[in-house]
């Protein structure tokens, strides 16, 4: 019978010996985080992935993610730590209603939410996260935008970028979307000296009563940067327990304990163990046509 340090020294031990670079989205549980070689949000990770010297990456992550990598990294082994981690906000649209979407509106730019399948990024003009969204929208050509998936993000982009016309679906990311306005006021009520600082995958109605709206690493550099003490999160809960071990002195709220991210929820410390061994995981295979489409997308998100 293993425990935890157990597992964490030999997934240490047997990533070394089979050149396995680990990868762990933020929303991972911390006993995660403490065996991975790089924390943070999914572009970020495919970029350090791109980097690292390791001939097989794991993704301990969600299925997009695995996917972002391999887009970059075509010459590396990607793994997925779970086969049934998905994300629902990038599998709402298919590829067929984004087609009929873009016939629908010729003169608008596409830009697709690093959030999505790798299917879909083939069929958009430019990719974008949460933080670099304002900017790369407010710098491109077009008047008109398809913005795809998530329409809380999008909402979030257009009140920045006013000028512009956009065009969103309806969906969005299934756990963002359980908090509320009532979450909001009930916390401001709570906590009268905390800051709410929520990710714009939130609501409008939730992010315009907050102190701060930013990406998963900006909140974490927002609490960073500030001379406040208290804080309440509004994204996935786990951020809530990582931020208490970065920053003991200070204090942490979830905005509301419904947000919990099911999929993330899925990989295990176990599992991490079962992949640097060679027994677990699923190896992302994608096909040339998606590479080299996706990758353009990509490609000109970094432009």
């Amino acid at each position: 019978m293993l425990n935890t340090q157990d597992l964490q020294k030999e997934i240490i031990k047997l990533k070394k010996k089979n050149d396995v670079c680990i990868l762990a989205h933020a929303y991972q549980t911390h006993d995660i985080l403490e065996v991975a070689d790089y924390v943070g949000d999914s572009f970020g990770l495919a970029k350090e992935a791109k980097e690292a010297p390791q001939s097989t990456i794991l993704m301990c992550g969600v299925r997009f993610m695995a996917e972002t990598v391999k887009i970059l990294s075509p010459e590396k082994r990607v793994l997925l730590s779970h086969s049934e981690a998905g994300c629902p906000m990038a599998e709402q649209l298919s590829v067929e209603e984004l087609k009929r979407l873009k016939k629908k509106h010729p003169n608008a730019c596409t830009v697709a939410y690093i959030n999505t399948t790798a299917e879909l990024k083939c069929e958009c003009d430019v990719c974008v996260t949460s933080a670099s969204a304002v900017e790369i929208v407010r710098n491109l050509p077009n008047e008109e935008i398809i913005f795809i998936p998530d329409p809380n993000l999008g909402a979030y982009v257009k009140a920045k970028v006013p000028e512009k016309k956009f065009y969103f679906i309806d969906g969005g990311c299934p756990v963002h979307g359980l908090v509320t306005k009532d979450d909001v006021l009930r916390a401001r009520s709570e906590h009268k000296n905390a800051e709410i600082l929520v990710h714009p995958e939130c609501s409008e109605d939730v992010v315009s009563l907050c102190d701060f709206a930013g990406s998963t690493t900006a909140i974490m550099g927002y609490v960073k940067k500030s001379d406040k003490n208290e804080f309440v999160i509004g994204t996935e809960n786990s951020i809530v327990q990582h931020l208490q071990f970065e920053f003991p002195d200070k204090k942490f709220y979830p905005l509301t304990k419904e947000c919990v991210c099911k999929d993330m929820r899925l990989t295990t410390l176990v599992d991490v163990y079962n992949c640097v061994r060679g027994v677990g995981g699923e190896e992302i295979v994608l096909d040339e046509y998606t590479l080299k489409n996706a990758r353009r997308a990509i490609d000109n998100m970094l432009k």
